[in-house]
């Protein structure tokens, strides 16, 4: 018996120092899990119970378990390497077989999909649709678009804009007084914004602001220096729309002129003609306007004693872009920037969770696949319930912890020569009574 129970001691530190031998041999290896080697005693039983002289038969491996610790998180540099700061697994697809893995050292190959480093499996998560809103729930191959981001009509602009209530009013009754753009006396003052046609083109936008009263203001708005209908504000006398305040300086409506007039806290350009001058000649360029015309909200607008001034405009047109970089934020959202200062999703890295991660089976290339006891997986964006966050420009480093496994690699030597003594005080003795008779 002690030959059997030697030899079992033998076998298990064997498998001990395997184990122990693979998390070294693994300790720089990105996303690597540690292992465990767990064993248990063995007990020879007879169809009656034990007793309680029963001495035990040895021991046996009873699993080898994966220890699924955080490792650090390194900074690399390269915006595709990505480490998980939690829980939660990348999910790669490889022809339809789904893998799962801690190991983000991601690429691009020639299509512009995501893949592992050896460029077999593409990473998964959800893509976006024409107006870069993320479709959650489909897992879909991970690409980067890097086509050019085509151009956008300016459709709205917007600012916070105070008009000084002391200044003087300029009286347009006066011929010398009407409003004409070259003339700065005839107006208080000149607000320009740039704004977008639909082939990308850039125009100035420009508002002239007239006090005529002393809660009432004009408004002359041209474009490319021109009225919005391409005609020339010399031959044709750009029409305003007004201003109204109450007496604390708050805007109390905007009428321009029509059939009806129309009042409204905005200003809107249904007319424009998108056009270009070259040497004092206005032609149309063949681009055209955004379909809705060009709202310019007024709501922000004020009559107080201080200086006339506007903040920075917003709109939302733009020029022609082509992607510069790829930035990805803590909920893997994969973000273009384009040279036309425009920034868009283009998908969102999914994470894997398990019930049992114990239970996954290792594949090798630091990936897992799902069993039955480790329970189906559940998908969602990062960040959600208790999934981790994506570090960027960094990997998970391997969790083993060297000088912990060199601790073991020490204690299980000393099993296996303590149980091979076993083996060889067990042959000393047999020799003995063999001897004797």
């Amino acid at each position: 018996m002690s030959f059997n129970i030697g030899l079992s001691g033998l076998f298990a530190s064997n498998k001990q120092l395997d184990v122990t031998g693979n998390n070294i041999a693994n300790v720089a290896t990105t996303g690597f899990k540690s292992s465990r080697a767990e064993f248990e005693d063995v007990y020879s039983a007879t169809r009656l119970g034990t007793g309680s002289k029963t001495i035990g038969n040895g021991v046996r491996l009873a699993n080898v378990s994966q220890q699924f610790t955080q490792g650090d998180v390194s900074n690399t540099g390269n915006v595709l390497d990505m480490g998980i700061q939690g829980n939660g697994f990348f999910v790669l697809n490889n022809n339809g077989s789904l893998t799962y893995t801690r190991a983000g050292t991601f690429k691009t190959d020639k299509e512009g999909y995501v893949t592992n480093s050896d460029g077999t499996a593409r990473l998964q998560g959800y893509g976006v649709d024409a107006n870069g809103k993320i479709l959650n729930g489909v897992l879909t191959d991970l690409r980067i678009d890097t086509s050019n981001l085509a151009p956008k009509a300016t459709s709205t602009v917007s600012s916070t804009i105070n008009l000084n209530s002391t200044a003087p009013v300029i009286d347009q009754a006066v011929v010398a007084n009407k409003f004409d753009p070259s003339k700065p006396a005839t107006y208080t003052k000149q607000f320009t914004t740039p704004v977008f046609d639909t082939q990308g083109n850039q125009h100035p936008m420009d508002q002239y602001m007239v006090k005529t009263g002393p809660n009432t203001w004009d408004t002359y708005t041209l474009i490319d220096g021109r009225n919005p209908d391409g005609s020339d504000p010399a031959v044709t006398a750009p029409i305003p729309s007004t201003m109204a305040f109450d007496s604390s300086g708050k805007l109390v409506s905007v009428t321009t002129p029509g059939t009806p007039p129309v009042v409204s806290p905005d200003l809107k350009i249904t007319n424009w003609v998108p056009g270009k001058v070259t040497n004092g000649v206005w032609a149309a360029n063949g681009a055209a306007a955004d379909p809705a015309g060009v709202t310019t909200s007024m709501s922000n607008t004020t009559q107080f004693n201080a200086d006339t001034a506007r903040s920075i405009p917003a709109q939302n047109g733009y020029a022609t872009g082509q992607i510069t970089n790829l930035t990805i934020d803590g909920s893997g959202v994969l973000l273009a920037n384009f040279s036309n200062n425009q920034t868009k999703p283009i998908g969102q890295i999914s994470l894997a969770s398990f019930t049992n991660e114990q239970g996954l089976q290792p594949v090798g290339g630091t990936s897992w696949k799902e069993t039955y006891t480790s329970g189906i997986p559940g998908y969602d964006a990062p960040q959600t319930g208790t999934l981790g966050s994506i570090v960027s420009n960094s990997l998970e480093e391997s969790n083993v912890n060297l000088t912990n496994e060199l601790v073991d690699l020490i204690k299980a030597q000393s099993n296996y020569q303590a149980n091979a003594k076993t083996i060889s005080t067990q042959s000393t003795i047999m020799q003995t009574i063999i001897q004797m008779t």
